[in-house]
């Protein structure tokens, strides 16, 4: 999938929090992360909003885990 380059001008918090997610593993990079943001704001705007339960990030490092041990390609899901 050929994608193009998007120059963005984010402030010193939203930086950071950023930053906290791929230091915790969340993401593999602040393009992943703002990529996947923008996926979520298309998604709810379209679809409508989920009610969140319980820990989410637990629920997503636990199923990237999952799928970490299986023979996928990560990339390849997360460039969806």
């Amino acid at each position: 999938m050929v994608m193009d380059t998007v120059q963005i001008r984010l402030g010193d918090k939203l930086i950071k929090d950023i930053d906290k997610l791929v230091k915790n593993g969340l993401y593999s990079s602040r393009s992943d992360a703002i990529r996947e943001a923008v996926r979520h704001f298309f998604w709810y705007s379209q679809i409508g909003s989920i009610k969140h339960k319980g820990n989410a990030v637990e629920l997503v490092r636990k199923a990237r885990d999952k799928l970490s041990k299986k023979d996928i390609d990560l990339n390849e899901i997360n460039n969806l």
